[in-house]
């Protein structure tokens, strides 16, 4: 059993940090780039975004319990845990605070398109914020790949 635990560790750990790099920095600059509407890109590359978060989320509580389990209270003086802990705050926060904020604004600017509407400044700015997380949570992503085999010895 703890050949196939430790298996599904390094799967979480590679589904989540590929995930995000792939969507953040493959799949979305192509369909702002490619499909020629902004508009239907950014929604495309929200449902990604969204769906990275929930693989995130579910892949954080495997993780904490597997390093937990293993570790006990010393998991505490692990970089790992700490590491997972904070990119699992990152995609809590962006998943349930800035995503809906964002979402928000764009329905309180229809009929409009939010960047013609009054709102774009806001939008702009919390689109930033969530962008810079996004890239803080990709960083410690590679930092997490690097560390992951100190989760296991």
């Amino acid at each position: 059993m703890r050949g196939w635990s430790e298996g599904l560790y390094a799967i979480v750990i590679a589904l989540w940090v590929g995930g995000l790099w792939a969507i953040g920095y493959l799949a979305a600059p192509v369909l702002f780039a490619s499909l020629g509407d902004r508009q239907l890109a950014g929604m495309v590359a929200g449902k990604l975004f969204a769906l990275i978060g929930w693989i995130g989320l579910g892949g954080a509580v495997y993780l904490l319990v597997f390093l937990t389990s293993r570790w006990g209270s010393q998991v505490f003086k692990r970089a790992v845990f700490w590491l997972v802990l904070v990119m699992a705050l990152l995609t809590a926060a962006s998943q349930f605070g800035i995503q809906p904020l964002m979402a928000q604004l764009k329905a309180d600017a229809l009929p409009r398109e939010v960047m013609e509407s009054v709102l774009r400044d806001r939008f702009a700015a919390w689109h930033g914020v969530s962008s810079i997380l996004y890239l803080v949570q990709s960083v410690l992503g590679l930092w997490l790949v690097v560390w992951s085999g100190r989760g296991l010895r």
